[in-house]
C-alpha cells in the first residue's frame, strides 16, 4: 500500500481536489486544491428555533467560522433550514450551512433543498444498529450494498442537481453492523465505510464531496485518516477528494484543546486536512479560536520539502528518509527498560516517564506531597542521555543509555524526533528516546493557550506514531503548569492514565440536556476517580456507538430522561435528569469502580 504523505519529515500539503460549497460569488467556499484551510462549527440549538439558530450563526460568523453546520433529526427541522437560510440572507449573512443527517434519508433529500451542504454518516444512513452479529456471505453482501445504492442513490442525484456539496463522515463506534461484523471496530472498517458511499457517488459521476474519518481517540483518529489517504491514493488520481479533520467528543477545556491538537495538528503537519473543526463542549465560538490559533501554529512546527530538497546546510541524504513507524497501526516502539532516578524506569513495558528541568524541579518539590500523582519523575540535568543530532553521525555507549535531540538542532521537533528513530534504526539500536516540546526558545514567552497547542502537536504527533519513552515540557513557562501539560498530553494520548478521562460530545440540536451544566455537574463527583473513563453524550446517535471504549455513558435518551450504559450496554433507562448523576455514581459503585475522594493533595504548584 501507498503511504499517506509524501514525506514522514517534509512538509507537503496533499493536493485535493477543488469541492465547491456554495456560490463563490455570493458568500460561498472552495475546499481543497490551493485554497487555505477552513474552520467551521456547529451551532447547539434546536434547530425549530429559528431566531437562535441565526443568532448563534451570526455569533459564529463574527469570529471567523466559514462553514455553520446545523443538524436536521427529522423532516420536520430540515424543511425548517428553509427559514433559516432565508433568514440569514435576509440579514446578509452568506456563509454556507451544511445539515447534519442521521438515521433519515428523507431528512437529507427535504434538507438538501435548502443548504449548500449535507453531512451523511454511513453508519446510520441506511443502517440502524442492533450491534447484531452476523456472518455474511459475499452474495448477501452484495445484496446489502445494493439496498444501501438504492437508499443513497437519490440524495446524490439531487445534490448533484441542485449543486450541493456532500460530506461523507464516518464516525468511530458508529459503524454499521454488517461493516463491524466483517472489518470490525477498526480504522480499515472507518474507511471501507465511506468508500462503498464513495463509489455509489461516482456511478453518477457526482464528485462535489469530502470524507472526515472523526474518533474521539487521537491514536485512531490519526490512523484513520492515514489509511484513508493511503486507499484514496490506491484507488487513482482522481480519488484525491479533499478531508475534513476533527476530534470528536473531545470535551472542554484543556483536555478538549490536547486532544483537539493531538489529532487534528497531527496531520495537517503531514499536509492532511482542507476543513476543520475543534468539538469542544463549550460554547461554539470558542472552538474557532482554537481552530484559529492551531492552523497558525503548523508553519512552525514543520519544514517543507522545497526547503529540504534544497538546503545542503541540513545535511540529510535520501537513505534517511525512512519511515521509523508503521502509519496505520499504533505499535509502541520497542526498547529495552533503563533506570531514570532511584525507583523510576522508562522504556520496555513502562509507561511513558514525565521529566522536568532542574528549574522546574526546585520550585516543585517543596509542594509535591509523594502521594501525589502529578509529579516530577525525574531532572533532566540529571540524567545519563546522549544528545544527538540527528543529521549526523552519533555514537552510543550501550543500548540503556536514554537519546534525545539535541538543542539548537536547526529541525522542527517532529521532524528531528522522527529522524532520530529513523537513525537508530538503521544503526541496529533501540535506545529509549526523550522527546522535547522544542529545540529552539523562543525570544519571546508563549502565551498558554499556544504552549498547549504546541506541546501537544508535538509531542503528542510522535506518541502516535510509537516513538518515545519520557517527555519534556518547556514551552509552559510555569513549572506547575508545564507539570499538569505534560501528564495532561500523555493522558489525552492513551499513554497514561492519571484521572478520570471524560468522552464529552459538543452539543447539537439533537442534544436532550445541557451539555456543559451537566458535563460539570458528573465531573464534580467523579472527578477523583483514576482510570475510569466515562461519556457524556446529548443523545442516542452519539450514544452508544460514539461512546467507543468508554467504562460508564451517561446518554440522554429522551427530554429529560437519561440512559445509563457500561461499556455499550445500556443498564438503566429512562431516569430522571434530576436523579441520573446520583444513579450513575451507584452504577460505578456497582461495577467495583468507586473510590472515595481522599482529602485533597497538592499535586503541582499552582503557578511559577
Amino acid at each position: 500500500m501507498r503511504t499517506y504523505c509524501e514525506s514522514a519529515f517534509s512538509y507537503r500539503r496533499r493536493k485535493s481536489r477543488e469541492v465547491v460549497v456554495g456560490d463563490p460569488a455570493r458568500g460561498g467556499v472552495i475546499i481543497g486544491g490551493d485554497h487555505p484551510v477552513v474552520v467551521q462549527s456547529m451551532l447547539t440549538c434546536d434547530t425549530m428555533d429559528t431566531a437562535e439558530c441565526v443568532k448563534q450563526t451570526l455569533d459564529l460568523v463574527a469570529v471567523g467560522c466559514q462553514i455553520v453546520r446545523i443538524t436536521a433529526p427529522t423532516v420536520k427541522d430540515a424543511a425548517n433550514l428553509q427559514h433559516i437560510v432565508a433568514e440569514l440572507r435576509a440579514r446578509g449573512c452568506l456563509v454556507p450551512i451544511v445539515a447534519d443527517i442521521h438515521f433519515k434519508p428523507e431528512a437529507a433529500l427535504e434538507a438538501a433543498k435548502w443548504v449548500e451542504m449535507v453531512r451523511v454518516n454511513p453508519g446510520n444512513y441506511a443502517d440502524s444498529k442492533k450491534f447484531a452479529i452476523k456472518e455474511y456471505t459475499d452474495e448477501q453482501y452484495a445484496a446489502e450494498l445494493a439496498r444501501i445504492e438504492e437508499k443513497f442513490t437519490p440524495l446524490v442525484k439531487l445534490c448533484k442537481d441542485l449543486g450541493r456539496a456532500m460530506r461523507i463522515g464516518t464516525n468511530h463506534g458508529s459503524l454499521s453492523d454488517r461493516i463491524m461484523n466483517r472489518f470490525g471496530d477498526s480504522p480499515l472498517g472507518m474507511v471501507e465505510s465511506a468508500l462503498e458511499f464513495a463509489r455509489i457517488a461516482r456511478k453518477h459521476d457526482y464528485h462535489n464531496f469530502k470524507f472526515s474519518m472523526k474518533a474521539s481517540n487521537p491514536k485512531i483518529m490519526i490512523q484513520c485518516y492515514r489509511l484513508l489517504v493511503a486507499r484514496l491514493e490506491q484507488e487513482g488520481p482522481d480519488w484525491n477528494y479533499p478531508i475534513h479533520l476533527g476530534v470528536t467528543e473531545a470535551g472542554e477545556g484543556e483536555d478538549g484543546r490536547i486532544k483537539s491538537a493531538i489529532g487534528i495538528g497531527s496531520l495537517l503537519c503531514d499536509g492532511l486536512g482542507d476543513t476543520i473543526r475543534v468539538s469542544l463542549t463549550e460554547d461554539s465560538p470558542r472552538e474557532i479560536e482554537v481552530c484559529r490559533d492551531l492552523l497558525a501554529q503548523i508553519p512552525r512546527l514543520t519544514l517543507s520539502a522545497d526547503n529540504i530538497r534544497l538546503t545542503s546546510a541540513f545535511g540529510l541524504r535520501p537513505s534517511d528518509f525512512t519511515f521509523p513507524f508503521d502509519p496505520f497501526t499504533y505499535t509502541r516502539r520497542a526498547t529495552p527498560e533503563i533506570e531514570l532516578a532511584d525507583g523510576i524506569s522508562c522504556g520496555g513495558a513502562q509507561t511513558v516517564r514525565v521529566v522536568v528541568t532542574h528549574a522546574t524541579w526546585d520550585k516543585l518539590a517543596p509542594k509535591i506531597s509523594p502521594r501525589a500523582d502529578v509529579k516530577p519523575e525525574a531532572v533532566y540535568e540529571d540524567l545519563n542521555v546522549l544528545e544527538a543530532d540527528p543529521r549526523t553521525n552519533f555514537a552510543i555507549n550501550c543500548d540503556t543509555q536514554l537519546v534525545t535531540v539535541k538543542d539548537g538542532v536547526p529541525l522542527p521537533a517532529i521532524t528531528a524526533f522522527r529522524l532520530l528513530a529513523s537513525k537508530l534504526k538503521r544503526l541496529g539500536r533501540n535506545n529509549p528516546i526523550l522527546l522535547k516540546d522544542f529545540l529552539a526558545f523562543e525570544p519571546v514567552t508563549l502565551e498558554p493557550k499556544i504552549a498547549l497547542l504546541r506541546a501537544a502537536t508535538v509531542i503528542g504527533s510522535l506518541l502516535a506514531d510509537g516513538i518515545g519513552d519520557a517527555i519534556l515540557v518547556r514551552s509552559e513557562p510555569g513549572a506547575g503548569q508545564s507539570l499538569r501539560l505534560a501528564y495532561n498530553i500523555l493522558q489525552a494520548a492513551g499513554c497514561r492514565s492519571f484521572k478520570t478521562d471524560y468522552v464529552a460530545c459538543p452539543s447539537c440540536g439533537r442534544t436532550l440536556f445541557n451539555l456543559q451544566t451537566v458535563t460539570g455537574r458528573i465531573k464534580a463527583r467523579t472527578e477523583h476517580l483514576k482510570g475510569v473513563k466515562i461519556a457524556i453524550m446529548g443523545c442516542i446517535v452519539n450514544g452508544p456507538g460514539e461512546m467507543a471504549d468508554a467504562d460508564f455513558g451517561y446518554v440522554g435518551g429522551a427530554p429529560g430522561k437519561i440512559n445509563l450504559y457500561v461499556g455499550k450496554t445500556p443498564i438503566k433507562f429512562n431516569i430522571p435528569e434530576a436523579e441520573a448523576v446520583d444513579r450513575l455514581v451507584d452504577l460505578i459503585k456497582e461495577h467495583g469502580k468507586w473510590a472515595e475522594p481522599e482529602p485533597a493533595v497538592l499535586t503541582a504548584a499552582p503557578t511559577a
